[in-house]
Formats: structure tokens, sequence, C-alpha cells
């Protein structure tokens, strides 16, 4: 047997995240137009010694800059480091905050981003031999197209699920033993869903681990343990990324519901939302990224509004130094709610009603019209759970449990909710 490498220690993998980080300054200061003219704002030179010195004296940089920076100089902006020619490669954000953002990459960091994947598939246990279902559009964000490169190289065998309907999704992975599903995770409860209603045993299904990413979900139990029960035991594993970062984190092999970030590809800070202080550990705060590879549209301290809680910075139980979050993404800083003084965040609702069980879709209104702003929830209940008459009731319980409010839940009809193959819009503003 080969010999055991072990993990980079916290020392090895800061001096790795040194040693990148200076010809990633020397390019933007040189090539970069957005940069360039960003760094010489604020007086930043390429001379900056540690990572210290790089989060004292680099600036954020904001999404809002970058959609602006695009209307001024379209179509890509001049976040470009070297001529458009080069760039072999297009992507652009879904939009769901704003303003959707066009994203171009070379070859070369393209490259960057499947090695990211390929730790994501490590992790995760997925190798040469696996059969790779990808229930996704393959429209022109970022989402699974990395995954599905990375799992070719792998030595997978890559099937693709765009242009079918669920059911024919669910057919195809049967028909092809497909022991790997890719997908949201609002879109595995989907899946499962429709083959109830279509009679399709998923049983007999080869599926024994599921990747989800594309929104929170995967490393919150309860939604983990709800997709691991309608697949019959198979294995949820999440990841999260951006389109305009890449592919940042993979969940921990050991621990469920805890993501590392790649941090031999990224330098990750968490920031307090409204000071832009560093947080302490156990602290909750925003994501800051630095991506260390894609040299052709980099982005240095990218404040991506993805919530995380920190973590002591230990050697994980999976023996890696990789920075932790427990619970994945939390939320986004612009998705929290107040209410009545209560911070409620859409990951902690989401827990709380999976772990209730027999609830097979739901709608969470958020009401601003009186002064105080109220919550309400729309439950379909599960086939099993239809004369359930106490299954609305026991949620209320457990929401004012967990955040002494009074949230009505109200049972609705079977497949009065809209469902979702992609990211989910379960929040709604009234």
């Amino acid at each position: 047997m080969p010999p055991t490498v072990s993990p980079p220690s916290r020392a090895e993998i800061e001096a790795h995240q040194r040693v990148r980080l200076r010809p990633l300054l020397d390019a933007v200061l040189r090539d970069n137009p957005f940069y360039r003219t960003k760094f010489a704002s604020a007086g930043v030179s390429s001379e900056i010694a540690t990572l210290e010195e790089f989060s004292q004296s680099v600036p954020f940089t904001l999404k809002q800059e970058l959609v602006n920076d695009q209307i001024e100089h379209p179509p890509y902006g001049s976040n470009l480091t070297y001529p458009v020619e080069r760039y072999t490669r297009f992507s652009q954000t879904s939009g769901s905050t704003g303003q959707p953002l066009r994203w171009v990459d070379t070859q070369e960091s393209w490259d960057w981003m499947i090695g990211n994947w390929t730790r994501v598939f490590e992790a995760a246990g997925v190798n040469a031999g696996n059969r790779v279902f990808f229930a996704f559009s393959f429209g022109p964000f970022l989402g699974f197209w990395v995954a599905f490169d990375a799992a070719s190289r792998r030595g997978c065998l890559c099937i693709p699920g765009g242009g079918m309907r669920s059911a024919a999704r669910l057919n195809a992975i049967l028909g092809n033993r497909a022991t790997v599903l890719c997908c949201t995770p609002t879109y595995a409860v989907r899946l499962a869903e429709v083959a109830a209603e279509e009679k399709i045993d998923l049983a007999a299904s080869s599926v024994r681990t599921i990747i989800v990413a594309g929104e929170a979900g995967g490393s919150i139990s309860g939604t983990s343990g709800h997709i691991q029960r309608l697949w019959h035991g198979a294995r949820v594993v999440d990841h999260h990324g951006m389109t305009e970062v890449g592919p940042v984190s993979y969940g921990c092999p050991i621990r469920p519901g805890l993501l590392h970030v790649i941090e031999s590809s990224y330098i990750a800070e968490v920031v307090d939302p409204r000071s832009g202080h560093p947080v302490a550990p156990g602290g909750t705060g925003e994501l800051v990224l630095t991506n260390l590879g894609r040299l052709g549209s980099p982005l240095l301290r990218y404040r991506t509004g993805d919530l995380v809680q920190t973590a002591p910075a230990e050697r994980c139980e999976c023996g890696t130094w990789d920075v932790a979050f427990p619970g994945g993404i939390l939320g986004r800083t612009d998705d929290m709610v107040v209410v009545r003084g209560v911070n409620v965040y859409p990951a902690a609702v989401e827990e709380i009603i999976r772990s209730c069980g027999g609830v097979a879709e739901y709608r969470v209104e958020v009401s601003t019209t009186h002064a105080l702003t109220e919550l309400s929830i729309q439950i379909e209940p599960e086939p099993d759970a239809a004369s359930d008459s106490g299954l609305a009731h026991r949620l209320e319980t457990a929401l004012r449990n967990a955040f002494g409010l009074r949230v009505e839940v109200v049972p609705v009809p079977s497949g009065s909710l809209p469902r979702f193959e992609m990211k989910s819009r379960r929040w709604v503003r009234v």
C-alpha cells in the first residue's frame, strides 16, 4: 500500500496561501483593470507579507461593485486579467438577489475549479466506476457544470439529466443504475415525491450518495435526514459554491452537518455583516472569500452574503485542518427576518419543519402590512399524515419553543403549493 500522506497542518495551510497570494496580487495589479483601479484608490501594493496584512489592507469586494462594473463595461466588466479571446467558458448567476452577473473563465481557471470539485468527490467517496446522474437543467449558471467535468476526469460514468421531466429523470436514474445523484436538496425531495405519484419504487434505486448544492439543506440535519429516508438510506453530502467564486466547500466525511472550506484554493474570513470586523470562534457572521487560483476573473475579499457559524481552528476528526462551518450555510444576510426582536433564519425554520416530519411541502409568508413583522406557514401534509389533525399544532409548538414566537401553521390541500426543480422560493413577502 502507498504511504499515508498526512493532511497539511494549520501552519502549512497558511504558508501555502501566502505563496499562492503573491502571484495573484502581482497579476491583478499589473493586468486587471478592475482591481488595479480599486487597489490604487485604497493604496494597496503587492508587497503584502502576511495574511493579517492582506485582510487589514485590501478592501472588500462587493457584488454591487461587480454589477455596476458590468453595466459600465459590458458585457463582462473589467475584472478580466487577460484579453477576452483567452476565455473559453461562460456562466451567469441566477439573479435571485438582483442583476445577474456574467462570468467568463480561462481554461486554466476552469481546471482549477475542476480540482476543487475533485476534492468534493474525494471527500464524498465518489471514485472511478461510480455512475453519477446530474439532475439539473444545464443552463448558463455554473451549477454542476464543473462537477460534470470533474466526475468525468475521475473516471465516473456521467449521465446528464437536462431537458427531462422528473419522471423521466427517475427512470433514467433507475435504468442506468446510477449510484450518485447530484441536485439541490429541494429537488431530491421533489424526485421522491414524483416517484410516489408515479409508483416508482426508490427502494430499487442504486443511488447510495446524494450530493446536494445550490441552497441550504444538506447540512441541516432535519432536511438531510428527510432526504435519506425518502431515498432509502442514501447518504446526503453537502457542498456549496458560487458562480462568481467557484466551488468552495466539501461535506466532512466523518461529521454530518459540517462543511470544510477548500483552503488550498481559498482564503476564508468570517466578519460581522454590519461592522466588517472578524467574528470570534463560535459566532455567526458573513463569509468573505478570496479565490487563489481563478486568476482570469479573480475575487479578493468578496463579501458572499452567506452566513456561517465559525468553529475553533483545530484538527477535525476526519484529519483535516481546513476551516469548518457547523450547520453549513445558515442563510443569506438578506434572508434573515426580524420578528418582534428575534432573528429568524430560513435554515432554522427548515430544520424544525423537516425534523417534525409529515410535511410534503411548505411556504412561509412574511407579513409587513402592520407595524410588526409576522410569520405564518402553510404546510401540505404527506399522504400518510393527511389525517393527522395534530400536525399543525405540533409544528406551532416546536416553533414557539425554538423562537419564543407564535407562528400560525395552516394545512393546505395536497398539490396547492409550488414545486421546485432548482433553488426553492418558499419564503414570500405579503
